[in-house]
Parts: structure tokens; C-alpha cells; sequence
């Protein structure tokens, strides 16, 4: 319960100095952030972790594929298994 009432405490101060910066402010938030993202080094960086997990992506994707696969043909004999049974299947 205090946490909760920290959060809402903060998010009101939050939101007073929020609004007293005004639109001017939050303009020069944005354009600091754009420079940063932008940034040559930074970019470089994105490029480099989307390589990776690109990479990362692409030596998982037949074993996630076979897991799947795995998993739904257990799923469709359990199926064919009640309908053999002469139990009713569960409608979806």
C-alpha cells in the first residue's frame, strides 16, 4: 500500500512540474533526445545489438519451429485420442 501511494505521490509531482515546463520544455526534451538517438556512436550501437539478435533470431528459429510442431502434434493426437474414446470433444 505505500508503495502505491509513493507512485501516486510521484506522478502528481511528476505531473505539476510537467505542466508548469510547459511546451517549450518538453520541445527541448525531444530535440536532446533526437540528437542522442541520432548520434553516429549511438546508431552504431543499435546497428550492432540488431545484428545480434538478428543473428541470435536466426540460429533459434528451426528449434523454436520444431518445438512448435512438437507441441502441436501432441495436441492433435490428444484430440484424435477423445474423439476415439467416444468422448465428446470440447467445442471452441
Amino acid at each position: 500500500m505505500q508503495g502505491r501511494i509513493l507512485f501516486v505521490a510521484g506522478a502528481a509531482v511528476g505531473y505539476v512540474l510537467g505542466a508548469r515546463a510547459g511546451r517549450r520544455r518538453y520541445e527541448q526534451i525531444k530535440s536532446a533526445a533526437d540528437r542522442v538517438w541520432n548520434d553516429r556512436n549511438v546508431q552504431k550501437g543499435v546497428n550492432e545489438v540488431v545484428g545480434t539478435v538478428q543473428g541470435f533470431v536466426k540460429d533459434k528459429a528451426p528449434e523454436v519451429q520444431d518445438a512448435v510442431v512438437g507441441q502441436a502434434k501432441k495436441v492433435v493426437a490428444k484430440v484424435k485420442k477423445s474423439d476415439d474414446d467416444g468422448v465428446p470433444s470440447p467445442s471452441i
